[in-house]
């Protein structure tokens, strides 16, 4: 190489690396060796030789040194010792890279200006490839040194910041607390040896060297974004001082937009590319929108806003079945969720937190069903406001109402909560009779009338079935009929409670009942009501009758007139409920006072008897003894059967009036013991039962604490619902016999179509459902009535 073109190289070459700002005649000088360069075809070499003078020079001494520095100082040591360290770290590794940061920036130069014939990507360029080269050495593996020591630093700086902005914000609000700790609250030092201010002063230098390096984004990269917003801010006692209660609103407290604004402010000095920068504009925010002006702190902000959503969002769905029971106290807190919600994709989480939350703290035995009903309530209420397009209330509750079906007393305690009995439930009740209640006879046909352009599909999460989001009722009483799939259940239950309620009171006081029946009319319509409405008819035609046949036995010789005095439920056998049939012969004064009602009447009422229950109903009597009387005890009728055979007769056996009442011995065992808990009878050797006609005080108190037979207490004068079911199925299973002794075997929709279309409903005959004749034929199954292979029935050859 000739010795003009050494020098020039030589030149060139030492003044991009060298650290001296050049003056007019070195300028001068560097001109000439580059157009020396260019004329031999060497200054395209000079690009490469200065990248690759970078690369060696960072391998051999600039990123060990980095390193070295960065595990300063080795041993146990404070934080604000690798603080500093973490600093001087950074500090000297922009002073080794600055000569070649100012070289690559005046060859990028060169070549926008085409000095010498250079060409190349200009300045900007050449330094993306610089701090690309800067990167790959420095941070492709990074040790966790890094990691621990960035992370610890702007942990610390952002406790400092946000405990100054505190202190600011209580200083104004006169509300500063004493700190009885003597450790500063930012730094966690003795108050004398705070170094608060320093620490932000490092962040301050930090920022401006890692904008200067572009390495900002990375050195911040290395940990999630979650943890990039807020490095560690839950140790800060937010969520303390907000005292988290799910009846206030937590978005709409002051603290929350102040925390967001502490946050940004210190955000604003982390991406500080000048150390002068970060003031008091450095947070400037749009007076319109609460939002900052800064294009970069706009973005974190949104970061920031969805990280407290998600944070939320998990901290509520921990506590959602508590804010479901406490509904609707807890409305603030799910207005938030809802907010929150709806700016996170947590709701397949909280699906599954919910689901969860339902099946281990009520869906099992230990919990009564009007506990589970009272929740599904509440549940249905509250998940509506959470969700209008009832997706989530129909996923996670989804399990309640599975298991409500297995429980045999669900539709009863339904039943008693829309009617009012049933105790420290009245939500059911009220819901009945509000002003506007949803038909369930038209429910059906909402959409017929509807308009396609206002349909929208169901979000992703809802169940695939044939409820369309329009079709999703959010009436609590049509989701708890929907339970079973049909209202006739609710109905035949709600007549049989009509009719234990009717026969129970037996003082003709409708008024109730009427109500309830008009309000449930409303709901069901009145045709499936009807029979409902022929039993209260009865009542008010019975005490038309009773008053009749008293007024005509008033009228008669007092000698003529029956010793008991009688009255009668009249009811139309044809619309009640099924009563239960009892076997009872009752006393001849009893029976001649049941046949002259029954001859009045049917004076009364031509070509119309009566068949009397006498094992239902109610005596009042009064029982005298030799040194005292009980009066006005009511009783059922085979009670007072007892007692009166002991006006006959002072000694009985257990067989004797097993005989003549027509009753097992055992029952009668067990109503002989409220009249022994009384002290009117009492039992002797042998079996035998005397009346005990004088007492002394002490077994009177010692009675007076005894529990009555608890036999009686709340007996149904009505078969129960699943009495009355079993006899209805065996009409069912009549005709299956004859269908599979004609056909040989069918299969399980073939008998359910047959069926429904041979067996028509009535009185007699109520509807069976896939599922439910699917059991009812597994149950024959078990018993070896029916045979069932690959989903096809048929009888057994022994019973074709």
């Amino acid at each position: 190489m000739p010795q003009g073109l050494s020098a020039a190289w030589d030149t060139v070459t030492s003044a991009l690396v060298s650290p001296l700002p050049t003056n007019a005649l070195t300028d001068e000088v560097l001109c000439d060796a580059m157009a020396l360069l260019g004329g031999h075809g060497l200054g395209q070499y000079v690009e490469g030789w200065l990248l690759e003078t970078l690369q060696v020079r960072l391998t051999t001494s600039v990123a060990p040194e980095f390193w070295m520095g960065l595990k300063q100082p080795e041993g146990e040591s404070q934080e604000r010792e690798r603080a500093n360290a973490l600093l001087k770290a950074f500090r000297n590794l922009l002073q080794q890279l600055e000569p070649f940061l100012g070289g690559l920036e005046r060859l990028g130069s060169w070549q926008d200006e085409s000095r010498g014939g250079l060409c190349g990507p200009g300045a900007r360029g050449l330094t993306e490839r610089a701090f690309s080269v800067v990167r790959a050495i420095l941070l492709f593996s990074p040790p966790p040194v890094l990691q621990e020591r960035v992370l610890e630093f702007y942990s610390r700086t952002f406790s400092v910041h946000m405990s100054q902005a505190g202190e600011a914000v209580e200083a104004e609000e006169g509300t500063a607390e004493h700190n009885e700790g003597g450790l500063c609250p930012g730094c966690a030092a003795l108050l004398h040896l705070c170094w608060c201010q320093e620490a932000l002063e490092q962040l301050q230098e930090l920022s401006h060297i890692l904008s200067t390096l572009q390495k900002l984004q990375k050195i911040l990269g290395c940990f999630p974004e979650d943890r990039i917003v807020v490095f560690e801010s839950l140790n800060f006692p937010l969520w303390e001082k907000m005292d988290l209660k799910i009846i206030q609103s937590l978005l709409e407290r002051v603290q929350i937009c102040r925390w967001l604004g502490q946050v940004l402010g210190w955000l604003s000095r982390v991406f500080a590319s000048k150390v002068e920068e970060v003031g008091n504009d450095a947070t400037t925010t749009d007076g319109k929108t609460g939002q900052p002006i800064n294009a970069l702190l706009q973005r974190w902000h949104c970061h920031m806003h969805q990280f407290f959503c998600r944070i939320y969002v998990n901290m509520r769905i921990e506590e959602l079945f508590s804010i479901i029971r406490d509904f609707p106290e807890s409305i603030p807190a799910i207005e938030d969720l809802k907010f929150c919600l709806e700016r996170t994709n947590q709701r397949q989480q909280l699906l599954a937190s919910l689901k969860s939350a339902f099946e281990t703290r009520l869906l099992h035995p230990g919990v009564h069903t009007s506990d589970i009903i009272t929740v599904y309530i509440s549940a249905i209420k509250a998940l509506r406001e959470l969700d209008p397009s009832m997706v989530i209330l129909q996923v996670a509750c989804q399990p309640i109402r599975k298991y409500l079906r297995t429980r045999e007393d669900t539709v009863r305690q339904i039943v008693d909560s829309l009617t009012g009995d049933a105790e420290g439930c009245s939500d059911l009740a009220n819901e009945l009779s509000r002003a506007d209640p949803v038909t369930l006879e038209t429910q059906d046909s909402e959409d017929e009338g509807s308009d396609p352009e206002d349909w929208t599909p169901d979000p992703t999460d809802a169940l695939t079935d044939k409820t369309g989001s329009k079709r999703r009722s959010s009436d609590i009483i049509s989701l708890l009929v929907s339970i079973y799939g049909s209202k006739e259940i609710f109905i035949n239950e709600y007549k049989t409670v009509l009719a234990d309620r009717l026969l129970h009171q037996l003082n003709y006081n409708t008024v109730r009942e009427i109500r309830n029946v008009e309000l449930l009319k409303l709901r069901f319509g009145e045709s499936h009501m009807h029979y409902c409405e022929v039993m209260l008819k009865d009542v008010a035609d019975s005490r038309r009758i009773n008053t009749n046949i008293r007024d005509e036995e008033s009228r008669l010789p007092v000698e003529e007139q029956s010793t008991l005095l009688l009255s009668a439920m009249i009811i139309s056998s044809e619309f009640w409920p099924q009563l239960k049939e009892e076997k009872l012969e009752l006393p001849a004064v009893a029976s001649k006072a049941m046949e002259d009602y029954t001859h009045r009447f049917e004076k009364l009422k031509a070509m119309r008897t009566l068949r009397w229950k006498p094992h239902l109903g109610s005596v009042t009597l009064d029982v005298e003894l030799e040194d005292r009387t009980i009066a006005n005890i009511a009783v059922s009728p085979i009670h007072a059967a007892i007692i009166l055979h002991f006006q006959d007769k002072g000694t009985w056996t257990l067989e004797e009036l097993s005989g003549v009442l027509g009753v097992p011995q055992e029952m009668v065992r067990r109503k002989l013991a409220l009249w022994q808990q009384r002290g009117v009878l009492r039992e002797e050797a042998g079996g035998r039962y005397t009346v005990q006609e004088t007492s002394s005080c002490r077994e009177r108190s010692d009675r007076s604490v005894m529990l009555i037979d608890s036999d009686e207490e709340g007996d149904s004068n009505t078969a129960t619902q699943s009495e009355q079911r079993e006899e209805k199925l065996q009409l069912f299973w009549a005709y299956i016999q004859a269908m599979l002794t004609n056909l040989e075997s069918m299969t399980l929709e073939r008998i359910h179509s047959m069926l429904r279309m041979f067996v028509a409903a009535g009185p007699g005959v109520t509807e069976m459902d896939v599922n439910e004749l699917q059991a009812f034929l597994q149950k024959k199954v078990r018993a070896h009535q029916l045979i069932v292979s690959t989903g096809v029935y048929r009888l057994p050859k022994t019973t074709q």
